[in-house]
């Protein structure tokens, strides 16, 4: 066993916690845990007791994050830096000093990718999946790829010269290019070119196979080299490299724009042209030839990276083939709750006998796409109200509001434009709605509609009934089915009266003056937070139990960890889940003795936000306070967003979430790393992992309490004993 133990359910006696030394700061940096969270990302990608390819799968998530992080944050640290615009991080670094220690761990992380690539690589050959380089390839696989080159890559290539008659093209951002320095010859003289390689080809070509022999793949890059002298014919190539560029992926808009939907189209054309953030280039790459794309793509020279493996790791998950499923997580199936199925699909008859909570991925998201689907088809219904912050392409969800709006049924739909990176799908989606007739509201200018909720108006003899669905994830069926979100059903008046007033704020800026067991950012949220996590503090200075469990993807609120900080100080107990981003440091003398961190990162991306607080007994029990939120403790969620944190009134409801999912993730410890007091996120590990306690197995398993219905509670397990009754 390790000396830390991630167990937060049953702990052992607690480690000595740590002195604060008077020049370290009470913060940890935003940026620097966010890069920590990668680091475990990475970690997967080396741990032998996972799946192969799902090895492979964190390797490529690590690259795709890393990519994003550049995009968006470190653009936004480079424009500080650049407009000389002053003021220092939580942790009191400038821009400037944040981009310095932020390339120092990036380097680190992606050697060690590039180490792990390597690594897999002979691994997946041992397995019968081989990369094979060009001097690997017969003569028949030359002539295989050949062909395949000429009839699916050579229509779409485009070579291009760079000389004064041919300036540097424009490369788009995470475009793969290969760069070539082409000898003179009688007639020619020498010269550079450049050729895009088409994201419309996979990364890696599959060689074909007989039953019984190895995968065999070949880099797109390779092939392209291969067939040289068909993009070239008559020159000699006497040098080349991969290079890749990222750009500013943030987006430059006018916040006063009398039409938001028309700007934010313009606005994405502008972003496909930011600034260079960052470059990646083959380490083998001739130097004449890289500082001549340095030069003219304009990227600093501290941010171009050279690797010896592999540019673009994020492109590895094309290795994860159909039909090497022994390689992967054995398949799973999501649970239809009982309860839905004792009234033969019926949700609103479901959701009448008793509030319903579902956890996604283990009970289908399936449940939450037909409860709008069964409102657009039923005559009895009278309205539906959505919103809508990131959701798929071809969304069912989209489809059955345009359904009900077609039938003649009120249909609003609240379309959050500035979700990063999913604009242009919500501006598609939001455009049909709009010609099926539904209302679009696009919330406002200067706060994000964050908040998942729907509602749906039903005529129940002579009296309306407003059925309510709350969430902790997007409305998105493919993310649904690998985030683990908490999906609340319920028929409450009082949170239905909640959910129509959240809508008529964003709609209409009418401010709710009172609502029950709901409050909103930018309003009520926070405050109610903050009152919740005092009270805690005053029962433990009065002696009585106190304790908070909290779960989320990122804290780095100010006021949120200050006054966790003075609830630790009184002798409240706080331990918390978060999967990602911590500002705050726990374990350290006077300041945070009380609280325990820990991050739980394995096959499903934990996405939930849960707090439970004692409330004057100790935790779980029936006079606790349970909320979910779809907010994570951030200024962003808490000052500039709309967002809802609902309290569960149900037993049942509140014994699930904290006799099984907070427990669970509380007791887990074979995905969990815990942070230390000097930032450094250790794993629990043992000798034999696999007989470690893993809150994914055991969700996936077993069943949950308030979905059960007539199936009873009895084969139920819980991680935690309370007086709940099931």
């Amino acid at each position: 066993m390790s000396d830390v133990n991630a167990d937060f359910l049953n702990p052992d006696a607690p480690r000595p916690p740590a002195v604060l030394d008077p020049l370290e700061q009470r913060y940890f940096n935003r940026e620097l845990s966010w890069l920590a969270f990668n680091r475990r990302v990475v970690e997967l990608a080396e741990d032998f007791t996972l799946p192969l390819l799902e090895r492979v799968r964190m390797l490529s998530i690590s690259g795709s994050n890393l990519d994003e992080f550049y995009s968006v944050r470190v653009a936004g640290l480079k424009e500080l830096q650049k407009n000389d615009i002053f003021g220092n991080s939580l942790d009191g670094l400038s821009a400037s000093d944040q981009l310095v220690e932020i390339a120092k761990v990036t380097n680190e992380i992606r050697d060690k990718q590039q180490r792990i690539w390597g690594v897999l690589q002979q691994a997946l050959a041992d397995e019968g999946i081989q990369v094979l380089d060009l001097d690997e390839l017969s003569d028949v696989m030359k002539a295989y790829l050949k062909r395949v080159f000429m009839d699916d890559i050579f229509p779409i290539l485009t070579p291009l010269a760079i000389d004064p008659a041919h300036p540097f093209p424009f490369i788009p951002n995470g475009g793969l290019s290969l760069a070539f320095q082409i000898a003179a010859t009688d007639d020619k003289p020498e010269v550079n070119a450049l050729l895009p390689m088409p994201n419309q080809v996979d990364r890696f070509i599959k060689l074909p196979s007989k039953s019984g022999e190895p995968d065999r793949v070949v880099l797109l890059e390779d092939v392209l080299i291969l067939c040289i002298d068909e993009i070239f014919p008559g020159r000699e190539v006497k040098g080349h490299c991969v290079f890749r560029l990222l750009r500013d992926g943030d987006l430059d808009f006018e916040e006063e724009a009398e039409d938001l939907v028309r700007e934010f189209e313009t606005a994405l054309k502008r972003r496909r042209r930011g600034d260079v953030i960052s470059m990646t280039i083959s380490a083998h790459a001739p130097k004449k030839l890289k500082n001549q794309i340095i030069e003219s793509v304009n990227v600093q020279a501290e941010y171009v990276d050279e690797v010896a493996e592999i540019v673009g790791v994020g492109d590895v998950k094309s290795l994860i083939l159909d039909n090497r499923r022994d390689l992967q997580w054995k398949p799973f199936s999501p649970r239809m709750p009982e309860r839905v199925q004792d009234f033969d699909g019926d949700i609103f008859a479901a959701v009448r006998q008793k509030d319903m909570l579902l956890h996604h991925p283990y009970e289908t998201f399936d449940t939450v796409v037909a409860f709008v689907q069964q409102a657009a088809r039923d005559p009895d219904v009278v309205a539906i109200k959505q919103t809508l912050y990131r959701t798929s392409t071809q969304s069912p969800i989209v489809e059955a509001l345009c359904e009900a709006a077609e039938n003649g049924k009120s249909v609003t739909a609240l379309v959050e434009l500035k979700a990063r990176f999913d604009e242009a799908a919500n501006i598609r989606q939001a455009r049909q709605l709009e010609r099926a007739g539904a209302h679009v509201v696009y919330g406002f200018v200067d706060l994000k509609t964050h908040a998942k909720v729907s509602t749906v108006v039903r005529r129940e003899g002579d009296k309306l009934a407003t059925y309510t669905h709350f969430g902790t994830g997007n409305y998105h069926p493919i993310t649904a089915k690998i985030y683990t979100d908490c999906s609340f059903f319920t028929c409450d008046k009082g949170l239905g009266r909640g959910a129509t007033k959240v809508f008529n704020y964003v709609s209409g800026y009418a401010e709710p003056e009172t609502m029950e067991n709901l409050s909103i950012s930018p309003i009520t949220l926070k405050p109610v937070l903050l009152d919740m996590i005092s009270k805690e503090a005053q029962n433990a200075k009065a002696g009585r139990p106190a304790a908070i469990w909290a779960k989320m993807n990122s804290l780095i609120e100010q006021d949120v960890i200050e006054a966790l900080y003075e609830a630790s100080q009184a002798g409240v107990h706080v331990d918390l889940v978060i999967r990602g981003i911590c500002g705050l440091r726990p374990g350290i003398t006077g300041l945070s003795e009380n609280i325990r961190v820990k991050s739980i990162v394995g096959r499903f991306l934990e996405h939930s936000r849960i707090c439970c607080f004692a409330n004057g007994e100790d935790l779980p029990s029936d006079k606790a306070k349970v909320f979910i939120s779809s907010a994570d403790w951030m200024d962003r969620n808490l000052n500039r967003r709309v967002e809802t944190l609902v309290e569960l009134q149900n037993p049942t409801v509140r014994a699930q979430i904290m006799d099984q999912i907070m427990a669970a993730n509380l007791a887990d410890t074979r995905n969990s790393w815990v942070l230390q007091a000097d930032g450094n996120y250790k794993r629990h590990v043992s000798n034999d992992p696999l007989s470690q306690f893993d809150c994914h197995r055991f969700f996936m398993e077993n069943p949950s309490l308030s979905g059960r219905g007539s199936a009873g509670s009895t084969d139920v397990p819980v991680l935690s004993h309370s007086d709940h009754s099931a």
